[in-house]
């Protein structure tokens, strides 16, 4: 199954016409008819705001196809896991932006395949 299916199937999955759908996850609604036409592929942002609005679904299966079944069940070889060599060190102010570039947004990924974005006011 393609990542266009897997858009499909969630669609149908919840009673939704490609209209709905955009409204839904808060994007125009040509975004959607390119994408499931085949015509552009889906931007990070899409993909974010579809796992923003249905939260049950997960990022490996809607990326990837993949379900909990088809990941491997072995444990991590910890010996090829990368060392994390950089130091941190504490900010007496918080960085807002870097030379006459401003922060816009922030996302963070959770272990739990759930994320946060934070955005600048």
């Amino acid at each position: 199954m393609e990542l266009v299916d897997r858009f499909k199937y969630l669609m149908k999955l919840n009673n939704l016409t490609a209209s709905a759908f955009a409204d839904e996850i808060g994007v125009q609604r040509s975004s959607v008819s390119h994408i499931l036409s085949g015509r552009n592929k889906p931007s990070l942002e899409f993909i974010q705001k579809v796992l923003m609005r249905f939260p049950k679904v997960s990022a490996d299966w809607l990326i990837a196809g993949i379900t909990n079944a088809d990941k491997d069940p072995a444990p991590l070889d910890k010996s090829t896991k990368p060392k994390n060599t950089e130091q941190s060190t504490p900010l007496s102010q918080p960085i807002a932006s870097v030379g006459n570039k401003e922060i816009k947004k922030i996302v963070v990924f959770y272990s739990d395949n759930s994320f946060e974005e934070f955005t600048s006011k």
